[in-house]
């Protein structure tokens, strides 16, 4: 005899039913979005803290050497990244710009959120062991940007949730975009 188990299993509520669930998503998102655009205002163009006396963003980078976190790490950024800083910098501030940026509005969020887990995962490698660091920022970011991915969070109060639908009748690329967002 089988017991049919479907029937007892209460339906699960959808992740934001309520609007407060929904308010909440988005000022999380958006919440992010300024740590990110806060973030990129001190990666100044051109030198990115480069002189005589290291500061901003390159006395940072200096730190994932000086205070080695994951030896291979160290050597990339001393042997690549350091004799190229330029590019580096502005690789980093494009990025953290544009973090701020898609999350704020909420537009392809989930692979922003990606990103933004993979651009702690650098910071975390280059600052981890430096002096008076707080090692659980780190964590804390990683899983703010992870809970932005497996809630779809761009889908509420931002710009995937007005898109999706758009996309779902729209050609090849729609598949693409809907799981970015």
């Amino acid at each position: 005899m089988t017991v049919d188990t479907a029937s007892t299993v209460e339906p699960r509520e959808p992740l934001a039913s309520s609007r407060s669930s929904i308010w909440l998503l988005a000022a999380a998102r958006i919440g992010v979005a300024l740590m990110w655009i806060d973030n990129a205002s001190w990666k100044r163009p051109p030198e990115f803290g480069r002189g005589e006396e290291p500061r901003m963003l390159y006395a940072w980078t200096l730190t994932g050497v000086e205070h080695e976190v994951f030896a291979p790490y160290a050597w990339l950024l001393d042997n690549v990244v350091l004799p190229n800083f330029t590019f580096f910098g502005w690789a980093v501030l494009i990025v953290e710009a544009s973090l701020g940026a898609f999350l704020f509005i909420g537009l392809l969020t989930r692979a922003w959120a990606l990103i933004g887990m993979a651009q702690t995962a650098v910071i975390a490698l280059s600052t981890l062991n430096a002096p008076h660091e707080w090692y659980w920022a780190y964590l804390l970011m990683f899983l703010v940007h992870l809970m932005l991915f497996a809630t779809a969070a761009g889908r509420y109060g931002g710009l995937d949730g007005v898109l999706r639908p758009i996309w779902r009748q729209a050609g090849r690329l729609t598949p693409l975009l809907e799981k970015a967002s």
